[in-house]
């Protein structure tokens, strides 16, 4: 049983990345439905936090059936990330996570995010304040380094473990690398098999297949992984893993009628969420993900991201119902 804290996950818990404009309220109800074990808020400014900014504050929402939840903090001022982490346990959450990982120009040019990854002192004395800051579990997501030449993260781990955090999350990449080229699992693997560690460590990079993570799970020993990019679109992917970890057996992959179902539920809460205008636009970024590799969809896709009103995107979402269903039928 991997523990977090007192924070039961199961045997081989599958996480949801937390992702900027992505990982909101809406998109985490299909991957809570769809299977994910742990997830996590987008990442939260702690000088929008502290400072009361709306869009921040909005970030802090979170539903007792998404349980278990963390809330992702990110920020370069020590005392700021202390001063977040007091609201942000004042929310409810589960946890408490730090992104020491965003690779990002607007965020690790002001010292956050994986810039810490170049300050490992200054890392640790920010960890440490949030960690004192919350009776909560503290976790840290973060990457192999900055660059090639500074894969520090078998450092990084011993001593973020050391002043308390009570789970690791490893992206295989540096934050040079930022999304390009494969994920290097190999370091994963190191912190794990470091007879030091004791906490949970999870692998996070390139899962997009069932396969894949029965793989990275044998060759690595990681104690769950942690998906991002392959959910969007695709909540499916973390009933997919743990049937085929259990079973051997990849499910099928879900018809066009629990497609359309699972969009236009994601879509009705984006609305509900955020109201008409703003719910409509931002979940435009999510039909091409839903319906990826549906034969002749691109008229149907066009007229999705253009479609200004809810009535109307629930309109063309009944058609597609109707076209696909009657054809496969």
């Amino acid at each position: 049983m991997v523990k977090i804290g007192h924070i039961e996950l199961g045997e081989f818990p599958l996480l949801l990345a937390p992702m900027e404009d992505v990982s909101d309220p809406p998109f985490r109800a299909v991957c809570k439905e769809g299977g994910a074990d742990l997830m996590y808020t987008e990442f939260i400014s702690s000088e929008g936090l502290i400072r009361h900014a709306a869009k921040s504050k909005q970030k802090l929402d979170i539903f007792e059936y998404e349980r278990p939840i963390g809330i992702q903090l990110f920020g370069g001022n020590v005392d700021s990330m202390r001063e977040a982490a007091e609201i942000a346990a004042a929310a409810g959450p589960d946890l408490i996570d730090i992104n020491y990982g965003c690779p990002v120009k607007a965020v690790a040019c002001k010292g956050a995010g994986a810039a810490l990854l170049q300050d490992v002192p200054k890392m640790v004395r920010m960890t440490e304040e949030v960690v004192k800051a919350t009776s909560l579990p503290v976790t840290v997501k973060t990457r192999l380094g900055w660059d090639e030449n500074t894969k520090n993260i078998l450092e990084v781990a011993e001593r973020l473990q050391d002043i308390g955090i009570q789970a690791l999350s490893i992206h295989g990449r540096t934050r040079v690398q930022m999304y390009k080229g494969s994920a290097d699992w190999t370091l994963i693997g190191k912190v794990k098999e470091n007879p030091r560690m004791r906490i949970p460590i999870f692998g996070n990079g390139d899962i997009d297949s069932p396969q894949k993570a029965l793989e990275y799970k044998n060759r690595y020993g990681v104690d769950g992984v942690m998906i991002g990019r392959a959910a969007i679109g695709y909540p499916w992917i973390f009933q997919e893993i743990k049937s085929y970890l259990n079973h051997g057996e990849r499910p099928l992959p879900p018809d066009m009628a629990e497609r359309v179902r699972v969009a236009r539920q994601h879509f009705d809460f984006s609305i509900r969420w955020k109201g008409d205008k703003l719910g409509v636009f931002e979940m435009r970024r999510h039909y091409t993900n839903y319906f990826r590799s549906v034969p002749d969809f691109k008229t149907f896709r066009t007229r999705l991201v253009e479609a200004p009103t809810p009535e109307e995107v629930h309109a063309i979402l009944d058609e597609v119902a109707e076209t696909y269903v009657s054809v496969a039928g």
